[in-house]
């Protein structure tokens, strides 16, 4: 990676935020922080980015919109998505929208640093000869279903054929993130 330059950090926990924008700024990033995508809106609004990291979980908005809003202001930014769950079909969406990677939480500033500068795909990531358990094919067909409502739970439900209180307790068990 060359010369560090001006990233952008969208993340709703405050703490987390503040402490990597910390560690950026160390190693000579000018940052600056978003805590929404309304936010983001804003920031946009003056500047664009080389950098950005955002989560996919923004209280209770998706971080798939900041991804394509910076993806359209810039086509060059390298976006890295974080999330506390790591799904097949958001992961898709991330990199669609524009993310040129996508990192499961907890990753620091070292690995999202090494995320921005992989250009390309690897060809020699090996291959899991394990097989998808029926739960994490449940939780990924609920998180597909989740983006495709914008994270509306009745209509989650109602579309995967479950109780909306059920929904929401799998949810509560396992947060998107």
């Amino acid at each position: 990676m060359s010369e560090p330059g001006r990233l952008v950090i969208v993340e709703d926990d405050e703490q987390f935020a503040r402490t990597l924008a910390r560690s950026f700024e160390r190693r000579g990033y000018a940052v600056a922080t978003a805590a929404s995508p309304m936010e983001l809106d804003r920031l946009l609004g003056g500047q664009g980015f080389d950098y950005a990291v955002v989560d996919l979980k923004l209280g209770p908005h998706s971080g798939l919109p900041c991804v394509d809003a910076l993806h359209r202001a810039d086509p060059k930014t390298r976006i890295v998505v974080l999330t506390g769950f790591a799904s097949i079909a958001t992961a898709v969406e991330a990199i669609k929208l524009g993310a040129a990677h996508y990192l499961p939480k907890p990753s620091n500033s070292d690995d999202i640093e090494a995320a921005f500068g992989r250009v390309a795909g690897d060809s020699q990531v090996p291959l899991e000869g394990r097989a998808t358990s029926i739960k994490t094919l449940e939780w990924e067909k609920i998180n597909e279903t989740l983006i495709a409502t914008g994270f509306n739970i009745s209509e989650t439900a109602r579309r995967l054929g479950m109780h909306r209180r059920t929904l929401a307790r799998k949810l509560e068990k396992r947060p998107v993130r």
